[in-house]
């Protein structure tokens, strides 16, 4: 059974940062894309960063560039989002996922985390 657990989110104030985990078990990753993505309240599911395991390609939304940055632990089959200079508008739940290939659209990944809460106070 494939499993993605994410951790470390929780309430800061703008300006502050976090870091998030997504730990992947139940198969090797090795040759997967790990992604996060985010939902606010109301609104639909979107990109915020992926990572290619091997490659080491990246991709950010516009909309976290230079704020947000994403790594990965081969050894620890283990993702993490980098948060900072947080914003109100960076307030949602947050999707670890994994798929065969990088994409922006959420259908493109074949696994997912129970997902984990961030809200960011003005």
């Amino acid at each position: 059974q494939v499993q993605l657990v994410e951790s470390g989110g929780g309430l800061v104030q703008a300006g502050g940062s976090l870091r998030l985990s997504c730990a992947a078990s139940g198969r090797t990753f090795s040759s997967y894309v790990m992604g996060w993505f985010r939902q606010a309240p109301g609104k639909e599911r979107e990109f915020v960063a992926a990572k290619t395991w091997s490659g080491g390609s990246t991709f950010y939304a516009d909309s976290v560039k230079g704020r947000f940055t994403i790594s990965r632990n081969n050894a620890k089959n283990t993702v993490y989002l980098q948060m900072n200079s947080l914003k109100p508008e960076d307030t949602a739940v947050y999707y670890c996922a994994a798929g065969p290939r990088a994409s922006y659209y959420p259908s493109a990944y074949d696994y997912w985390g129970q997902g984990t809460q961030v809200t960011v106070s003005s």
